[in-house]
């Protein structure tokens, strides 16, 4: 018996963020000037979902990356966080 994956409660979102399909490089969000000491991926996603869904999100150290769905919630990301001060560092 399988599962039901929307029973867990928590979706998992892709740690993919590079795909080759230009439609999606629009719709990637740059987070840099990141503390990945502190900041973990959960973080990001619970920060940046407010925006729209995420499809992934890669932390890198010092940077990452967020998917979204469409252009319009990237482009609504960039807009909300930036200069957003995240474990005492501006993004």
């Amino acid at each position: 018996k399988q599962s039901d994956p929307t029973m867990t409660g928590k979706t998992q979102t892709s740690n993919v963020t590079n795909k080759n399909d230009p439609k999606s490089i629009n719709s990637r969000v740059f987070i840099g000037n990141l503390n990945t000491a502190i900041v973990k991926k959960g973080d990001i996603e619970a920060i940046f979902a407010k925006y729209g869904k995420i499809v992934g999100c890669s932390v890198h150290k010092g940077y990452a990356f967020v998917q979204y769905m469409s252009e319009r919630h990237a482009r609504a990301a960039v807009a909300g966080e930036n200069a957003r001060i995240i474990a005492g560092q501006p993004l």
